[in-house]
């Protein structure tokens, strides 16, 4: 499914940093790249796969890996097939100079599309596009057979445009493959859980995120010294997307007034709360808002992944947070609403969540 990309705002991308689609290279998951690549060549590939973590690990960046080589190696028992050691593909290789310019034909990409109507990015995948993609299965495919759908993430699509989604899940054509990613694979709908594989991707370590930022991100870390990228990665939690927003000098400065704030929970610190949502909603072109929102966002990503692991019982207070902090976010972005009052809201709602008060209120979607 070709897209006109020039120019257009996505949402996916990290400003300054290459696309996942244009990354050839996956640092840190070599194990579930191996999974993947044994999977395809079995002759057994499962038709739909959740590829679960944190944003920033890479999620991305191995299902466009994934859709290459499958796009470019149609015929999982070839000898190139066999022979391969994991998912590479030459960047020349037609098929992935297709996928770098969106332009290929069998691959369909399903994400907050830019409205050149409205000028602007939705706050939810429409439910629209989701048929599209649906009905894009039901066409018959180029020469190697193979149709792929990447969905960029599960937690943008609402339950009209999940149900759609469904339906092909449920009855999938020979020879299709859907990448679904998603930040909280179990917050997902039991009935697209139960068609799928999960594969979770866990937090990069440092020195893998340091090989990101002097690799495809050099251009972006240019004029860094050694220190200095060892200090973003340390503060990376594990994700390169947050190590490149801390890049800037204010971006960090915003860091340590978020950090400040959540190290003082459940107490709420008055006077620097008010303080950051000023410094949220003072900055142009609404960047200070979306390194807050992604940034309290991991900071739950990282409790509900803790808590599933040590059977934390506020658990699903923290998931509930997640999809509640997500939804109001993208309505602010997409109404232009004052940041001012979400920024408290939220902090109060984290308040909440660290004390283990009342249940926290449902997001509405």
């Amino acid at each position: 499914m070709a897209e006109d990309r020039d120019d257009i705002p996505e949402a996916d991308r990290l400003e300054g940093a290459p696309h996942p689609r244009e990354t050839v290279v996956l640092h840190g998951h070599a194990d579930a790249e191996r999974l993947l690549l044994d999977a395809y060549r079995s002759g057994r590939m499962h038709h739909a796969w959740i590829l679960g973590g944190a944003p920033g690990v890479g999620k991305a960046t191995l299902a466009y890996r994934m859709a290459r080589f499958v796009l470019a190696h149609p015929e999982p028992e070839a000898e190139e097939v066999r022979r391969a050691t994991d998912l590479s593909v030459d960047p020349e290789n037609p098929a992935a100079r297709r996928i770098a310019r969106m332009a290929h034909p069998d691959l369909a990409v399903l994400r907050r599309a830019w409205s050149p109507e409205r000028k602007t990015i939705p706050a939810e995948i429409r439910v629209d596009d989701v048929r599209r993609v649906v009905s894009f299965f039901g066409t018959t495919a180029g020469a190697g057979g193979w149709r792929v759908a990447i969905v960029d993430t599960a937690e943008d699509l609402n339950i009209s445009g999940a149900n759609a989604l469904l339906k092909v899940l449920e009855e999938p054509p020979p020879r299709s493959l859907f990448l679904i990613l998603s930040t909280a694979p179990k917050r997902l709908l039991p009935t697209i859980r139960s068609r799928c594989r999960t594969l979770e991707l866990r937090p990069l370590e440092p020195d893998q995120i340091e090989a990101v930022l002097r690799g495809p991100m050099a251009e972006l870390t240019e004029g860094l010294d050694a220190p200095e990228l060892a200090e973003l990665a340390g503060l990376s939690g594990g994700s390169v997307r947050t190590a490149a927003t801390l890049i800037d000098e204010d971006s960090r400065a915003l860091r340590g007034s978020l950090d400040a704030v959540l190290n003082r929970l459940p107490d709420i610190d008055t006077a620097a709360s008010h303080a950051l949502a000023e410094k949220v909603a003072a900055r142009d072109g609404g960047v200070a808002f979306s390194l807050f929102v992604a940034w309290v966002l991991d900071w739950l990503h990282e409790r509900v992944r803790q808590g599933a692991g040590a059977g934390e019982p506020r658990l699903a207070r923290w998931a509930e947070l997640w999809d509640k902090t997500a939804h109001r976010a993208r309505e602010a972005e997409t109404y232009n609403l004052d940041r001012r009052p979400l920024v408290l809201g939220i902090i109060n709602d984290l308040a909440a969540a660290v004390r283990g008060g009342s249940s926290l209120p449902r997001s509405g979607r």
